[in-house]
């Protein structure tokens, strides 16, 4: 599709959003506010269909999304703080600024260093601290990181993977050491010393942990609907089954979804 068709599509989706908050009763009741669990909502759907590699949901899915964004525009529109041409504006200033390697006469040799510099510019922008711009209310596993791969940007980091998972394992012998003892609040919080380890070696071996959880919840869904349904084909209930029969036919669900 050429550029002009591209530009005719989203113009549009803008025009049907101008109609529909005028004219339909639901959009006309929509605020920032009440829109934004939606929002929510349609990103992680996207996640969703990322993750199932997916590309006609993917594309669904980032409608959807496109559609809030010009919906947020519009309700800021209304009172003049901001529209679309703002929105899109403000972003395109912050990656040429953010960019100075392809917009400026800044040298970088590899992608890490193109981190450190985005870093070093948002804290010459005003930003108290490298962790300001880490959403509050990110799920902890991606909030963990971001923080790890934000402070990495300036140079705080370990040097080798095997450093990393050492930390794993002196993290996880200290778990140890608290369960023993049986002190609640140590094991919790050595309990999270691991995982955040764990998520900071996931790092290092160029593994998303979002991701890698999120399959692997999957995954176990499909063996376990599996299991559900081999019971019913034999007329049982898995409350009547015993745990070596079940693991029989879980052995065999790990042949279809691994």
């Amino acid at each position: 599709m050429s550029r002009k068709e591209q530009l005719a599509a989203f113009n549009r989706l803008l025009d049907i959003m101008d109609e529909l908050r005028e004219k339909c009763p639901w959009d006309k009741k929509q605020t920032i506010q009440s829109l934004r669990h939606l929002t929510i909502e349609e990103t992680y759907e996207l996640g969703d269909a990322i993750l199932d590699n997916d590309l006609q949901e993917v594309k669904k899915e980032l409608g959807d999304l496109l559609l809030h964004i010009v919906f947020y525009a519009k309700i800021g529109s209304e009172t003049d703080a901001f529209d679309i041409a703002d929105v899109a504006n403000s972003i395109s200033d912050k990656l040429i600024h953010r960019h100075p390697h392809i917009y400026g006469d800044i040298d970088v040799k590899d992608e890490k260093e193109v981190k450190e510099n985005w870093e070093k510019l948002k804290l010459k922008e005003g930003n108290k601290s490298v962790l300001e711009g880490v959403p509050k209310s990110l799920p902890a596993v991606v909030k963990a990181n971001r923080i790890q791969d934000k402070v990495a940007g300036v140079g705080f980091d370990w040097e080798e993977p095997h450093q990393v998972f050492d930390k794993v394992k002196e993290e996880i012998l200290e778990l140890e050491t608290e369960i023993k003892k049986g002190n609640t609040n140590a094991i919790e919080s050595e309990f999270g010393d691991v995982l955040f380890s764990l998520i900071n070696y996931a790092r290092f071996i160029k593994v998303n942990p979002e991701n890698a959880l999120e399959k692997t919840n999957k995954k176990f869904i499909k063996r376990f609907q599996f299991l559900e349904n081999a019971a019913k084909k034999e007329g049982k209930e898995l409350s009547d089954m015993t745990l070596a029969e079940m693991d029989v036919i879980w052995e065999k669900s790990k042949t279809f979804f691994k």
